[in-house]
């Protein structure tokens, strides 16, 4: 049966109108009710503790609306690209129940160290947040939440020094904190950047959020470029970016929502074409 995209009312004017001044990050979709930014590495979605710059602070670009804006969801501070910003709060909370349903795409690419087993596959690996010390780490922990990530290998190549590296394209069934990172590192190719996760090499992270896609009515639908420092790694590798491989169209099925546990707490699963 085919889901119809799910409507969702337009609130009606109270105040000015949604702000179209420039804003200091790329806009990759805009309408009435949403705005998607290609949010630059290096900036928080929100403020810190201990202050500085962050996407809320031009909130006030967007809309001056007393119900608005929103974020719908989170990127982590170095993970660049889409990022969905709800101008009302009604289209906050239908975005965000896209999320909760796992009725959203999300597509992120990551250049990592090592070769993964196999050119596609599923990692099912429930993740857990465990303070310690040196502050919290997610881990994979049969008690955590269920987390669920499609992966496929774009292209597999080797850096300068001769080390393994991994083009890979991501696509989220779950929205768990450093879930992408996590189950990268999981799969014996920890992102290149991640000293949390693997080897501390020096380098900015290189995960982004590549492609968003809500089927919402109208629907949302964006992709981000991939940053300079991403590009670069490529190019060592003898990658180009902008020649992304065309997969076979059952590789990186819809994960849709995480399905319920039953045996171990972690499984990854790997095919070959």
């Amino acid at each position: 049966m085919t889901r119809r995209p799910r409507p969702f009312a337009a609130s009606s004017p109270s105040g000015p109108r949604a702000g179209h001044a420039p804003l200091p990050f790329p806009v990759l979709f805009r309408d009435r009710h949403f705005i998607v930014i290609d949010k630059p590495a290096g900036l928080p979605a929100h403020p810190g503790r201990d202050g500085g710059p962050s996407v809320e602070d031009a909130f006030a670009l967007m809309s001056r609306h007393r119900n608005g804006p929103w974020l719908a969801h989170r990127l982590d501070r170095d993970t660049s690209g889409c990022l969905l910003v709800a101008l009302r709060k009604q289209a906050l909370v239908a975005a965000q129940s896209c999320f909760a349903n796992g009725e959203a795409t999300k597509v992120y690419w990551a250049i990592t160290h090592g070769h993964p087993p196999g050119t596609h596959g599923v990692i099912d690996a429930p993740l857990l947040r465990r303070e310690g010390r040196g502050g919290w780490r997610i881990e994979t922990d049969p008690r955590g939440q269920a987390a669920r990530t499609a992966w496929r290998c774009l292209a597999r190549g080797h850096m300068p020094d001769g080390s393994p590296a991994s083009w890979l394209e991501l696509r989220l069934g779950t929205g768990r904190t450093h879930q992408a990172r996590v189950h990268c590192a999981t799969l014996g190719c920890p992102v290149m950047g991640d000293g949390q996760y693997g080897p501390a090499d020096g380098k900015s992270l290189h995960l982004m959020s590549r492609e968003l896609h809500l089927p919402l009515a109208p629907s949302i639908h964006a992709v981000a470029a991939p940053p300079p420092h991403m590009r670069h790694s490529a190019a060592q590798a003898g990658w180009d970016l902008d020649q992304q491989p065309s997969p076979p169209h059952d590789v990186l099925p819809r994960t849709g929502p995480a399905p319920t546990r039953v045996g171990p707490a972690c499984g990854i699963t790997a095919g070959t074409r």
